[in-house]
């Protein structure tokens, strides 16, 4: 790798000391991105923009969520035209870094922002542990024909990064924008290196380039600033063409070669051509870049992800698999201070779980017993806490209408089949280590077991299996068979007289109103793993009181999610509803982890459960 673009540096975690910060190690960029070039690895990084609507705002947390899987070193969330978004960016921003688990950096202009907003904005930012900001002039706001600075604000991103040092020294990391063709605005392109040579100078840690087209002008503009005497990353900024509409608007932010003009034209009516043309020219692109010596790429993602995923997996640097550092479902990157064990509850859905435990001042460590930490909080961000399928999706997945439980039965006996993507309790396809059991999930949901979380028994696989494997190479991993479920009131006592004929079985049942049976009252570790030099791990456990909290979510999830897709007074409605009001949550462990059948002893009662009458719609 060439020093034309990078420079290497010493790469420190810095955690924030607020709240926020608590929740999620941030660290600056410019630390990850210099340990990236100290190891020779190139990395990537995404950017999006606040969408318009709600739904949109949902959508978009789904998106940034399925591509954290693919561990970008950062993503950047834009700021409004004028501030426009100031507040929904800051929002967005801080899920990102502490629910969705990405290090984020948040853009930040100087367009209609007193000097006082802006270090309101900065506080906040720190409130909540955001570590990094891209500093930014702006653009002029919406209708003003060009741009001008308010008198108490700052008239140029270097007055911004000045402010930003000289109020919170080294505790922000900086990246300020480059542009290779020169910005529209400047006097010269010498006269543009020479902004961006003060931009630096006054404290930014590194460059992130405007779009471009031209491999040869990132280039040429790269070997510029180093002749300048610009020593600091230099990050080139690459955005897909998606469609002829999209490219059209390019022009108006960067040059469009002649030749890139006279490829697309011909094709501008086909949309997928377009694509693919556009994920072959930016495949061309990054791999110029990166023989050059580009220590990475920046995607404007434009909230989309298909290309970015394409051209990513043709470079062959997205993640084969992503590692599981910890058998719980991930959110993206997420990891918190001397957290390593949660409730199995929550496993699916790991953004409610963060929500809820946000004010916690200490996390689980070790043994969930030990833990001081307070209540569990209340839902209230419903953005990050219910599942991102608008609701024509949903009914076609789950049904235009419900005549009677049978049909709520194969919904869930469709999911564990592969044959819908989602349910309300899990919005993506089961996991590998589910195929070990899927027979079984399909059969004990169609015979009623409505089944919602569940793992198969493990005794001492190695910690890189492709199905159970956690926590790196080097150890071994283990875990109770486990499995969770809605059940009728007619079928419970069935089940219960079941579970205690057989002492290797824990159990908890409870309603919707509370009733609650259980042979079990502490909590019980359902995996562990043992690792060369270290503790056994427990990373997930049933824990009776967590249960109670958990059931409400689980529960609510009947109405808020299925039940609301259908009209209040329709029979769909009424049937979802008797369900949420009448049925059980049930967990059970099958605690003999070397020889023992938890799904046997299931489908051995399965059929007498079959043949229970059954109530349908006509009868609500």
């Amino acid at each position: 790798m060439t020093a034309r673009f990078a420079v290497t540096g010493q790469a420190a975690n810095d955690t924030a000391e607020q709240a926020f910060a608590k929740l999620t190690p941030a660290m600056k960029i410019i630390d990850k991105i210099s340990r990236a070039i100290a190891e020779g690895r190139p990395f990537y990084s995404f950017e999006y923009f606040p969408p318009k609507t709600e739904p949109g705002v949902e959508n978009l947390y789904a998106r940034i969520e399925r591509l954290g899987r693919m561990s970008p070193s950062f993503v950047d969330i834009t700021w409004g035209a004028g501030g426009s978004t100031a507040e929904l960016t800051l929002e967005i921003a801080s899920n990102i870094q502490n629910l969705l688990g990405l290090e984020t950096m948040m853009h930040l202009t100087c367009t209609n922002m007193p000097r006082q907003r802006t270090a309101d904005t900065l506080d906040e930012c720190r409130k909540r542990g955001i570590k990094n900001i891209l500093a930014l002039r702006g653009d002029p706001p919406r209708g003003a024909a060009r741009w001008t600075a308010l008198d108490d604000g700052f008239a140029h991103a270097i007055d911004l990064v000045r402010f930003m040092r000289d109020r919170w020294g080294d505790e922000f990391g900086i990246a300020v924008a480059g542009y290779p063709e020169g910005h529209a605005e400047a006097d010269s392109y010498q006269r543009d290196l020479e902004h961006l040579k003060a931009k630096i100078d006054a404290g930014a840690d590194f460059v992130v380039t405007n779009m471009f087209y031209d491999s040869d002008s990132f280039i040429r503009f790269a070997d510029d600033c180093r002749a300048a005497g610009i020593v600091c990353p230099i990050i080139p900024g690459l955005m897909p063409i998606h469609n002829y509409r999209s490219f059209s608007q390019l022009s108006q932010f960067c040059r469009v070669p002649l030749e890139l003009r006279a490829a697309i034209e011909p094709i501008q009516n086909d949309d997928a051509a377009v694509k693919d043309y556009g994920v072959e020219l930016l495949l061309q692109m990054c791999r110029r870049l990166l023989d050059a010596g580009a220590p990475g790429l920046h995607f404007y993602t434009l909230n989309l992800e298909q290309a970015v995923t394409r051209i990513l997996h043709e470079l062959e640097l997205a993640p084969q698999r992503v590692e599981r550092v910890l058998p719980w479902r991930s959110t993206a990157q997420v990891v918190r201070p001397k957290e390593d064990v949660r409730p199995i509850f929550w496993s699916n859905r790991p953004r409610s779980y963060l929500a809820r435990t946000m004010a916690w001042d200490e996390f689980p460590n070790g043994r969930w017993g030990d833990s001081q930490s307070p209540a569990f909080g209340d839902l209230a961000d419903y953005h990050l806490n219910h599942l991102q399928i608008v609701p024509k999706n949903r009914r076609e997945m789950w049904g235009e209408s419900l005549a009677s439980r049978a049909d709520v039965y194969q919904v869930f006996a469709d999911f564990c089949a592969g044959e819908i993507s989602a349910i309300p309790w899990y919005d993506r396809r089961l996991e590998p280590e589910s195929d070990l059991i899927r027979d079984q999930l399909v059969r004990f949901n169609r015979g009623g077991l409505l089944t919602i979380n569940s793992q198969p028994r493990v005794d001492g696989a190695p910690s890189t299996d492709a199905a159970v494997g956690w926590g790196g190479p080097g150890g071994t991993v283990y875990q109770k068979a486990y499995l969770e479920f809605f059940v009728s009131a007619e079928r419970l006592p069935l089940l219960l007289a079941t579970f205690r004929d057989n002492p290797a079985l824990s159990y908890h049942a409870i309603s919707r109103a509370g009733e609650a049976h259980s042979n079990c009252d502490t909590v019980n570790a359902v995996t562990w793993g043992v690792f060369p030099g270290r503790e056994v791990l427990q990373p997930t456990v049933v824990d009776p009181r967590s249960f109670e909290v958990w059931k409400d979510e689980a529960f609510d999830l009947w109405l808020s999610m299925w039940g609301s897709i259908y009209p209040p007074d329709s029979s769909s409605r009424r049937l979802l509803q008797h369900i949420h009001d009448t049925f059980f949550l049930v967990n059970v462990v099958d605690n003999d982890f070397t020889n023992g059948d938890l799904f046997a002893v299931l489908e051995g009662t399965l059929g007498t459960i079959e043949g229970l009458d059954d109530l349908d719609a006509r009868a609500l």
